[in-house]
């Protein structure tokens, strides 16, 4: 099941998956795995001593909070409104927890995901997806893109660090999404920069953006998982 989520986000209420399980049966996590599922508590500390643990167990937040369970194995996302985290800039991402946390991020499942990872266990779980590799991706250039996006964006949607994370990767119905979040005032940033540039979109640019096939400028969906699946 996809997550069904307004901003596209992961909801906390998915099972661990199998391949989960065997994550786990390899580390010889898997006894206090099913403890921590029984006590949404958590507070065993091996589940907070890798960002690759947090990533897979949750954390503190029980396996219903693993980043996994709706990011995919390998941080690709979903191909739709789940995001990819995989090679993302670890500021950004510790950025975005916070800002869950505290609100300016509005999102009522990943805000409680956030508020149950210490300051650590962010940067520890930011730090793991960073050096993941990001999945292959397709971006091409339009008039629109390279207008409105290439000069914060990179002119193949690489980014440029923590405030301007890549495009390419991500689809355009996440995009759009988060775009719409901005200019509603879901999302928030110091500058005002993207308040300013979704609230200068016409609603047929939206819908261009929006069209896997009328938007060459996006990337294509990447390959699903198991665990992207849900």
């Amino acid at each position: 099941m996809r997550s069904s989520f307004p901003d596209g986000e992961p909801t906390a209420s998915h099972s661990v998956p199998r391949a989960m399980t065997r994550y786990f049966l390899r580390l010889g996590l898997l006894g206090p795995l099913y403890l921590t599922a029984c006590n949404e508590t958590g507070g065993n500390p091996a589940f907070r001593r890798t960002g690759e643990v947090i990533a897979f167990s949750g954390g503190n937040g029980g396996p219903t909070s693993a980043c996994a369970t709706c990011h995919g194995l390998k941080g690709e996302g979903d191909g739709r409104l789940t995001p990819r985290l995989a090679g993302l800039d670890a500021g950004y991402l510790v950025r975005q927890l916070d800002d869950y946390a505290n609100g300016r991020r509005r999102h009522v499942a990943m805000r409680t995901i956030a508020r149950r990872l210490d300051s650590e266990d962010r940067v520890k779980v930011s730090a793991y997806y960073a050096a993941l590799p990001a999945p292959a991706s397709t971006l091409r250039t339009t008039s629109l893109y390279a207008s409105k996006c290439a000069s914060c964006h990179g002119g193949s949607g690489e980014g440029r660090g923590p405030g301007t994370p890549p495009l390419a990767g991500q689809s355009p119905t996440y995009v759009v999404v988060q775009i719409e979040a901005w200019r509603s005032g879901q999302r928030h940033d110091p500058t005002g920069t993207m308040l300013a540039v979704s609230r200068a979109l016409a609603p047929a640019e939206l819908a261009i953006l929006a069209s896997r096939d009328g938007d060459p400028s996006l990337p294509v969906r990447p390959p699903s998982t198991p665990a992207a699946s849900r």
